[in-house]
This record gives C-alpha cells, sequence and structure tokens, in this order.
C-alpha cells in the first residue's frame, strides 16, 4: 500500500511528537518532514512536495493560514488540513478562502485526524463534526447552487443511512458490513439517494449532510 506523504507543522514539539506517533503509526500514511512555524511549512512543502501538508493555524513567524495560502499558490496539487483549538465560523472562513481541504480541531479524538487525511488524501474534504454547526449558515450559502432536498424528503431511511456514513468516510465495504448486508446493495442504495438528490461526488455529500445536521452529533 502506498504511503499518504505528510509534512507536520506544528509550534509545540511534544504536539507534533505525538501527532507523528499517531500518524506513522498507520499503514499507509508517513510523515516526510516536520516544521515548527509557517516559513518552514512552505519551504520544506516547496522541496519535499508531499501529498498533504497538516499545519496549526495558530504558529509563530508565519500563521498556517499564511503557509496555506501561500502553498496553494506554489504546490497547487497539495492538500492541507488545518489543526486548531478555534471553533469560530469565521477562521473556518479565512481557511477555506485558503484554499484548505479540510479543519479538524485539536480537542477531538487522534480518530478525526485519521480519517480526515484519508479522505483529503483521496480528493474529498473534510469537516470536523463539532463545528458543523457553527458554519451551518456559512456552508447554506455556498451550497446554495446545489440542487439539495434540504429536508431528505424523497430519500428513504436506507438511502438517509448511507449517505450518512459516506459522509462520514466510510467506504461502501464498511457501510456494508456495518448494515449487515453486501456492497451492492449499498452500491445500489447510495446511486439511488444521488441521483434523487442531483447531486454528484463525495464533496456534494458531504455539505448535503452537513445542511442536515447529520454531523453534529456523531
Amino acid at each position: 500500500m502506498a504511503n499518504i506523504s505528510i509534512v507536520l507543522a506544528e509550534d509545540h514539539k511534544t504536539v507534533r511528537t505525538g501527532l507523528r506517533m499517531i500518524i506513522d503509526s498507520e499503514p499507509d500514511m508517513k510523515v516526510i518532514g516536520e516544521a515548527s512555524n509557517g516559513h518552514e511549512a512552505v519551504e520544506l512543502t516547496r522541496e519535499l512536495s508531499p501529498d498533504l501538508l497538516i499545519t496549526d493555524v495558530s504558529m509563530p513567524d508565519v500563521s498556517g493560514l499564511v503557509a496555506a495560502a501561500t502553498i496553494k499558490r506554489i504546490r497547487p496539487e497539495v492538500r492541507i488540513l488545518t489543526l486548531t483549538r478555534h471553533t469560530d465560523k469565521a477562521y473556518f472562513q479565512e481557511m477555506l478562502q485558503a484554499g484548505i481541504s479540510g479543519y479538524v480541531l485539536k480537542q477531538s479524538d487522534s480518530g478525526e485526524m485519521i480519517r480526515a487525511i484519508r479522505i483529503i488524501a483521496n480528493g474529498g474534504r473534510y469537516l470536523d463534526p463539532a463545528i458543523t454547526s457553527s458554519v451551518f449558515n456559512l456552508l447554506s450559502t455556498s451550497s446554495a447552487n446545489l440542487n439539495f432536498d434540504l429536508y431528505g424528503k424523497h430519500l428513504s431511511e436506507r438511502e438517509a443511512d448511507v449517505l450518512r456514513r459516506v459522509a462520514r468516510g466510510y467506504s461502501n465495504k464498511e457501510i456494508a458490513d456495518q448494515l449487515e448486508t453486501n456492497v451492492k446493495t449499498i452500491e445500489t442504495q447510495k446511486a439511488s439517494a444521488l441521483r434523487k438528490l442531483d447531486i454528484k461526488g463525495r464533496n456534494e455529500i458531504v455539505d448535503y449532510a452537513i445542511l442536515q445536521g447529520w454531523l453534529t452529533n456523531v
């Protein structure tokens, strides 16, 4: 299995070491560089071209916000996951504008970060469930052009359940195991739900799940 190459930017060495141990313990991930400030994060990302940058938002010298915006200009292919203690939607809006793909709270379980890494590395986006309610209006506005059935009236209970699990990052096989059915059935139910809602891909599924409030109490 190919490793997801990661540059890790965090100014507190103890925290950074702990994060690296968690990440490197996963069979499909590898930290290939560490930075203690935004300037180092930019230089390492430029030099190493990782698949993913994980960065703290608040760092000395150059903040994670400025670093993220800079990296998206010089290495647009690099995906960016931010770690922060801030739950204010203003921070999230700024990071979206900087081009980040994921936003995870430091106080969340480490499993959220690992789940976010895999989703983002595969081209998706990830929003920590603990902050979805604070950015509800923001995402509602940004997703206004999507033909969402905001109340899910046309989805069966099983179709809605499948989409909730997809939004949480579970694979079709994992969902089939959880619901004690087969992968083909899950694929059919997922396709039916997407067709009814006229949405495509996991990013729009996540947006829909957030608008529904499905990810606020997971």
